[in-house]
């Protein structure tokens, strides 16, 4: 990758929880440019409100979120959307739209008080629906399409919102695995060769050992976090079967059943 290796994303003292629960406290990692990351870890543990305290959809207990340097607290609800895109597990309630329209939404910060689209906005969404390679579905209804194909139109939207940054909520959770590993394929694609940084949480270790760069394992109220190769050397990967019949072998990168005495 030939982006400058700064952080994009960084944490600063973040604590999160509900009420008396904390989920994790004091956290102070950061995500880089042109990298794609997974973020890991147990049912439960502050994965989905992470990323939406990050794109600013929840508040954190405390510390704060820079984007190159700038507090996501002191920005705008516009200035957020047009720096972090989100990518949630709700169903799409769209039905009646094109594919192409559902796509368009993602130009909202930049549009008019009438939400008229320019010339500019349309080329936008025209690349968007290229690059996840669903051109030829523009005016199919969402209705009409697969799991796999609607997730690539979300997808679409998020780079239609034309972000530096796209957080998404298990991207692959309900997908089947031919599909879960081209969506995987397409975002490392877009992290690379488009520079962003897109950070995706995910229950599928496989994915993540296989196309990111980068995993962020969030185990015990505390984070885990540096290349794959790093957190499969050091056992850190093996923290996700601790009390289970499973355990992680870091020389093959396998999940297997732990030998019994």
């Amino acid at each position: 990758m030939d982006y400058e290796r700064i952080n994009t994303v960084q944490l600063h003292g973040l604590t999160l929880g509900y009420g008396d629960r904390i989920l994790f406290a004091d956290a102070g990692i950061g995500f880089g440019w042109g990298e794609f990351t997974a973020l890991i870890g147990r049912n439960g543990t502050g994965k989905s409100t992470l990323l939406r305290t990050v794109a600013g959809l929840a508040r954190p207990l405390q510390g704060y979120i820079t984007v190159n340097g700038h507090r996501t607290d002191a920005m705008s609800r516009r200035e957020i959307a047009a720096t972090i895109a989100f990518v949630s597990t709700e169903e799409v309630k769209v039905e009646n739209l094109k594919v192409a329209d559902v796509v368009a939404l993602g130009r909202a910060p930049y549009t008019n008080w009438v939400g008229s689209l320019t010339d500019t906005d349309r080329a936008k969404v025209d690349r968007a629906l290229s690059l996840v390679g669903m051109q030829a579905f523009a005016r199919k209804g969402i209705g009409t399409l697969s799991d796999g194909e609607r997730q690539r139109v979300m997808i679409a939207r998020a780079l239609a919102q034309d972000t530096p940054i796209i957080l998404l909520d298990e991207p692959t959770a309900f997908l089947d695995l031919p599909n879960k590993y081209e969506i995987g394929l397409l975002l490392r694609r877009l992290a690379h060769d488009e520079g962003k940084c897109i950070v995706f949480s995910t229950h599928d270790l496989a994915i993540a050992l296989e196309l990111c760069d980068t995993i962020a394992l969030l185990e015990g109220g505390r984070f885990y976090y540096g290349t794959t190769d790093m957190l499969t050397e050091s056992g850190d990967l093996g923290r996700l079967f601790e009390d289970t019949p499973l355990t992680f072998d870091t020389a093959t990168r396998n999940v297997r059943l732990r030998d019994r005495a």
